[in-house]
């Protein structure tokens, strides 16, 4: 089979879940299930590819599919555990008394306390939880929605305690191609995805300092009374202040700690930092910005929930409303470092199922050592701590349990499918995986520019999934090969694949549909992309050049590429 039709046969699958999820807006849920078919009959009618092999590669594809929604679950569980203790009202209520300057409140509450969440929770929560607290505070809920989509860039390759690197990179990445090189080098798969760590973590922060400036920016073009991009630029110190309170503790926690935490801390550091400088009026603008009144809104403008800050009827102290986030990040740290021992035993205990079905393939999972299993022991002291009713806290679970139902029915089918594409390489054949034949296809006929568009194709998975984790999981292996292919640092362009995976989510439909549904804005979701799309296009571009730079002026290598 010439590798051109190979190319074809195996983008096939992926355009359809393109033209379903874009061109017919049909669900993910119906969508996802068709691409699995199609994925699997192409498999075994044009790869000949084994039965075993196909049932084999989507069992695997349950585990690690089984890993993120228990990730998903134990993180929206604290996050409802939070709001029903009254935590997130008094953490809410501590934002309002800062600072009535609208672009001030954008760099704290929709940046630092996006990225924080982003970090603990992960999966479009940023935007759920930031955009009410926007209207209650008195942005209008379109405003509110742009700007919880525009946080879910620098954060989310870091998101959920580091999801879309330790399950989406790795499981994207898990092949015989790349197991039999790191061994060739000597490298431990965790090695090389500290590697990645780095020059994604470092991309991030280049390209997402500016975001904050870039947020108050859109802001006042789109919705102040001037539509002036300037009366955003005269908070710039501030902003670019808010940017490097961010960037800097994130790059040096991605750096010395791994992929679990450079958003948690970093959004948690800036948080305080920011916080202090805005009630000493360090870098704070002279002038005052606001909407113009709000009775000369354009009806568009506003959702049809009422927004309201939640006053209970005892507000929590800010630190006891903290405190469960704060052992989120002492426990990720405590299990995660090498030279101390609680990690090893986690990981010790191992659910290990080899040679399914009579095939090389093997799935495991280490459910002791998932982050979930840290914000589970968090969920249960919460209980205790906030002294919640039984009630509140079986509340929680129903409306947790709800939300993973359709995110959980997606991934069943999504992340099958790409099992199937990396176990492809057993055929009859004696052909490369799909991934790798679409790679050498690539590399023959892009090239050296490839450092450039590698990004943009994370970021097609990610509008596609609406998920990092899962462009991640698509597609990692097939950057890989390219830049094995190219004889280019492949961990570099895996980083770009994980960096634009996370800017695609600014313009992922069903995030912009969830974050809309929080403020009663159902129905704009195409005037919210319109806007968006400028963000996501300066952040795929501006990374899209780093790596042209990284690989053929740096000249920066890794471990398998010598």
């Amino acid at each position: 089979m010439a590798l051109w039709l190979q190319a074809l046969l195996a983008i096939f699958p992926i355009l359809i879940a393109a033209i379903l999820l874009v061109g017919f807006r049909l669900p993910a849920r119906v969508a996802m299930p068709v691409v699995y078919v199609l994925a699997a009959l192409i498999g075994g009618l044009a790869w000949t590819m084994p039965l075993a092999q196909i049932v084999a590669a989507s069992i695997q594809g349950l585990f690690i599919a089984g890993e993120i929604i228990f990730i998903i679950f134990a993180a929206i569980l604290l996050l409802n555990v939070l709001k029903r203790s009254g935590a997130i009202a008094a953490i809410r209520a501590g934002f309002t008394s800062i600072t009535p300057d609208r672009r001030i409140q954008v760099v704290i509450v929709s940046w630092l306390f996006g990225s924080f969440i982003e970090g603990a929770s992960g999966f479009g929560t940023p935007a759920a939880i930031t955009a009410p607290l926007l209207v209650a505070l008195g942005f209008p809920a379109v405003t509110a929605v742009m700007l919880g989509m525009m946080v879910q860039s620098t954060p989310v390759t870091f998101g959920a305690v580091g999801t879309p690197i330790l399950v989406g990179v790795r499981g994207g990445l898990e092949s015989t191609e790349v197991n039999t090189q790191l061994a060739n080098a000597g490298v431990q798969l965790n090695e090389y995805l500290q590697v990645i760590t780095g020059h994604a973590v470092l991309l991030h922060a280049i390209v997402g300092t500016v975001m904050p400036l870039l947020m108050i920016m859109m802001m006042t073009r789109f919705f102040g009374e001037n539509r002036s991009w300037t009366e955003g630029l005269s908070a710039l110190p501030f902003a670019l202040f808010g940017g490097i309170a961010f960037t800097v503790p994130y790059y040096l926690t991605g750096i010395l700690l791994g992929p679990a935490f450079p958003s948690l801390l970093g959004g948690l550091i800036g948080l305080g930092i920011i916080t202090l400088a805005a009630r000493k009026g360090f870098l704070v603008p002279n002038d005052q910005w606001d909407f113009s009144d709000k009775t000369t809104w354009p009806a568009d403008w506003m959702g049809n929930l009422e927004m309201r800050l939640e006053e209970p009827e005892k507000m929590m102290s800010p630190v006891r409303a903290w405190m469960p986030y704060l052992l989120v990040a002492v426990l990720l740290v405590l299990t995660r470092l090498p030279q101390l021992p609680f990690g090893e035993v986690l990981r010790s205990i191992v659910f290990r199922w080899e040679g399914i079905l009579g095939t090389t393939v093997i799935a495991n999972t280490t459910p002791f050592y998932l982050p979930a299993a840290m914000l589970l022991v968090v969920v249960a002291a919460t209980v205790v701590l906030h002294r919640m009713r039984f009630d509140q806290f079986t509340s929680a679970v129903y409306e947790s349990s709800k939300t993973l139902v359709g995110a959980g029915f997606v991934l069943v089918f999504a992340v099958p499918m790409v099992r199937i594409y990396i176990n492809s390489g057993v055929n009859s054949l004696d052909i490369q995986s799909m991934p790798i034949a679409m790679a050498e296809w690539v590399s023959l006929n892009v090239g050296v520019v490839w450092p450039f568009f590698a990004p943009f194709i994370g970021a097609l998975g990610a509008f596609i999934a609406g998920s990092n984790t899962v462009s991640n999981l698509m597609f990692s292996l097939f950057q890989h090969g390219v830049a094995t292919s190219l004889g280019v640092s492949a961990a570099m362009i895996v980083a770009l694949q994980a960096v634009g995976a996370a800017a695609g989510n600014m313009i992922a439909i069903h995030n912009v549909v969830a974050a809309s549904a929080t403020v009663g804005l159902l129905g704009q979701e195409g005037a919210t992309l319109r806007r968006t799309i400028i963000p996501t296009m300066y952040y795929l571009v501006a990374t899209g050049i780093l790596g042209l730079i990284a690989i053929h002026i740096v000249g920066v290598v890794d471990p398998l590429v010598g």
